[in-house]
């Protein structure tokens, strides 16, 4: 099983070198999420900062021809752009689903996704 950190330097490494790389034409340099990317919680956090920023700064040089316009995934398929952004933001809830799954079993609360949790949503709804 993943550990958290190996969670959180996925998110960042897949974000910045498969996605972020094959949106602007280039092939994937997703090379893994080991602990010699970055080791520590301090350390894992500055590490997905980083990354973070550096994919951000990519798609938001995209125009909207640059994301009606294919690009190749690492399986060496053609799909349109927005559409592999879109597999980005669902490859990163399922993770979270994982993260969130993994705190609550150590018995770390977390924050609601949408504002309200479950216990909060039901005591504001009607019988």
């Amino acid at each position: 099983m993943p550990s958290l950190g190996d969670l959180v330097r996925h998110l960042a490494t897949v974000e910045r070198y498969m996605y972020a790389e094959t949106v602007v034409g280039r092939p994937s340099r997703y090379a893994g999420c080991g602990r010699e990317l970055a080791d520590g919680y301090d350390a894992v956090l500055a590490y997905f900062d980083r990354l973070d920023e550096e994919a951000k700064a990519i798609f938001r040089g995209l125009s909207d021809a640059d994301l009606s316009r294919k690009c190749q995934t690492p399986a060496g398929t053609a799909i349109t752009t927005w559409k592999w952004l879109r597999a980005m933001c669902e490859h990163e809830v399922h993770h979270r689903g994982q993260i969130y799954l993994m705190l609550g079993i150590l018995g770390v609360s977390t924050p609601p996704l949408f504002g309200l949790t479950s216990e909060e949503v039901r005591a504001r709804s009607l019988p």
